[in-house]
């Protein structure tokens, strides 16, 4: 049986180690195997966890925030500019 590091772990699902890591604080993975060595704590990875957290991070939602850009999008009427994304600004009144 292989025991592979979380780095390791990360690489293999190609994502960051510290995204990896949150994950597994947030509870949206199962931790792996934890083996104490001396104060520090270690996630060992066996390829079945691997393979259980590769089926499950694409149920994990990424947590990018969409809304700025919809608050900007809903002032317009012009349904065009709207499905391009694209908006003109309001000319700046003179004092």
């Amino acid at each position: 049986m292989k025991v592979i590091s979380t780095h390791e772990a990360a690489k293999l699902l190609g994502i960051h180690f510290t995204t990896l890591a949150q994950h597994i604080a947030k509870r949206k993975l199962p931790a792996p195997t934890v083996i104490e060595v001396g104060s520090r704590t270690i996630h060992a990875w066996t390829e079945a966890e691997i393979e259980r957290a590769r089926k499950l991070l694409p149920k994990i939602k990424n947590g990018r925030k969409t809304r700025y850009r919809k608050n900007r999008l809903q002032g317009t009427g012009d349904p065009q500019q709207r499905a391009s994304g694209r908006l003109q600004r309001k000319p700046k009144k003179k004092k």
